[in-house]
């Protein structure tokens, strides 16, 4: 295959990438707790063809190389942990992470998982809950006969039991080292992975977390405006290098006509 084909299909895949990373932000922009990413580029390995620095003569050397790259290659995706705006929605159930942290979650398996969406619910047996009915930890029980569901800044839950007002638990939140190096496994959902770190579990408003909003939400921290113009930038790349490929098979054919 012709050298300058290869390295414009690289770059077609390349941009193809990004362009499904920027629709999965835009499909995700009213998505509770949802944290944008973005493709992350790096260049193939070259060719070397001259060495630099290499004898020119006895006295002299190059002062450049010929180096020739071979395309271009997503190294990775990585997600943007920057605060999305509070909104209020006035439902004692919902409580929005102002600052650093995650609620902490435990799936039906037993293992955690970390989430910035604090759509909370209460279920059968009065535990919280998320929409997906997995068990917001420490777990939360709610007296059937509870009103006036508080949630303190500092993750402090009291109500109004049989007319007097009972605290019913703490709820912590837990940070990362590297929260982007926490694995994305959809239902707005996380879980620890080796380049994270381990969790660690503080109070709210303690040790650099961010404290508890009740009755608001995190929404999307993703820029419709900035997407918008990612997703152009990304088509014109496209069209570029697929330009790129009609010219070397535009020479490719003159060559054959040359030939003959």
């Amino acid at each position: 295959m012709n050298p300058s084909l290869w390295v414009a299909k690289t770059g077609l895949e390349a941009q193809q990438t990004r362009m499904q990373v920027v629709s999965h932000n835009l499909a995700n922009a009213n998505t509770n707790g949802f944290k944008k990413g973005r493709a992350i580029f790096e260049d193939l390995l070259y060719q070397n063809m001259r060495q630099v620095g290499g004898q020119t003569s006895q006295q002299t050397k190059s002062p450049t190389g010929m180096h020739v790259g071979t395309g271009v290659r997503v190294a990775a995706t990585d997600k943007i942990f920057e605060q999305g705006s509070l909104q209020t929605t006035g439902n004692a159930f919902d409580l929005g992470i102002n600052g650093r942290g995650f609620f902490a979650i435990r799936l039906p398996d037993g293992s955690q998982a970390y989430t910035r969406n604090g759509q909370f619910q209460v279920n059968d047996q009065g535990q919280l809950v998320t929409t997906s009915g997995d068990v917001v930890q420490p777990g939360i029980t709610v007296p059937q006969s509870a009103t006036g569901f508080t949630v303190g800044a500092d993750g402090t839950i009291s109500a109004n039991v049989g007319g007097q007002t009972q605290q019913l638990g703490t709820l912590q939140l837990t940070d990362f080292i590297n929260p982007a190096g926490l694995q994305p496994k959809g239902e707005n959902l996380y879980v620890e992975s080796a380049a994270s770190g381990a969790p660690q579990t503080s109070t709210p408003g303690l040790n650099g977390i961010g404290r508890i909003a009740q009755g608001s939400l995190e929404s999307s921290n993703v820029n419709v405006v900035e997407e918008l113009v990612n997703m152009i930038e990304t088509q014109r790349a496209y069209e570029m290098n697929s330009k790129a490929i009609s010219a070397s098979d535009q020479m490719l054919q003159n060559l054959n006509n040359i030939s003959r």
